[in-house]
C-alpha cells in the first residue's frame, strides 16, 4: 500500500505560492525582475523549481495574477521586517492633563503654559482640570476667565476639541494641536 506524502497545508495568512496558487494561468516575474510573460501556472511552477526558488503569487487581484519567482522564506522575513518598523514608526496620541486653580498666580500660570506648549508640540492632546475648592464653587466665572485665558494664549498652536464644563468640583477642558 503506498502513500502519498503530506501536502503542506494551506497558507493562512500571506500571498499564496506554488501548488496554492488557484489561477490557470499567471504572468510571471523572475528573480531579476524581468517579466517572462503570462504562462500557464504549472509552467511557472517548473520554472521556479528549476532555479531551486518558490513561485510567489505578489497580485491577486490582477488578470492574470502576477507572481514572482523569490525565496518564500526570505519574503516573509523581508514583510514582517516592514510590518514592525511601520508599527514603530506610529506615535499614539495621548492625553496628558494639567491641574490648575482659579485662583492661579502668573507665574505658575506660564509655568503650566509651557507644559501645555511642550505636549501639544510631542502631538499629545492636554485636559485642562480646574479644581475649585470651598467657597470657590460660588465664583465659576473665575475658573471660566481661566480656561478662555488658555484657549487665547494657545491659539496659534491648538484647538479646543471639547469646551470647558463644569463636573462635581471640577472644570474640564480638552485642547488638541491643530
Amino acid at each position: 500500500m503506498s502513500r502519498r506524502p503530506l501536502a503542506p497545508p494551506p497558507p493562512l495568512n500571506g500571498p499564496a505560492y506554488n501548488e496554492f496558487i488557484k489561477a490557470p494561468r499567471v504572468r510571471v516575474i523572475d528573480q531579476n525582475g524581468e517579466n517572462l510573460g503570462v504562462l500557464y501556472t504549472r509552467e511557472a511552477r517548473e520554472l521556479a523549481a528549476e532555479v531551486g526558488l518558490d513561485l510567489v503569487e505578489i497580485s491577486p487581484n490582477s488578470d492574470p495574477p502576477v507572481c514572482k519567482i523569490l525565496d518564500l522564506g526570505k519574503f516573509k522575513y523581508e514583510s514582517q521586517k516592514k510590518a514592525a518598523a511601520a508599527r514603530k514608526n506610529q506615535k499614539t496620541q495621548d492625553i496628558k492633563e494639567i491641574k490648575m486653580r482659579p485662583g492661579i498666580d502668573d507665574h505658575d500660570y506660564n509655568t503650566k503654559l509651557k507644559a501645555i506648549a511642550r505636549f501639544i508640540e510631542d502631538g499629545d492632546k492636554v485636559k485642562i482640570t480646574l479644581r475649585f475648592r470651598g467657597r470657590e464653587m460660588a465664583h465659576n466665572q473665575l475658573g471660566m476667565r481661566v480656561m478662555e485665558r488658555v484657549v487665547a494664549d494657545t491659539a496659534e498652536y491648538a484647538k479646543v476639541e471639547q469646551a470647558a464644563r463644569m463636573e462635581g468640583r471640577q472644570m474640564l477642558m480638552v485642547i488638541a494641536p491643530k
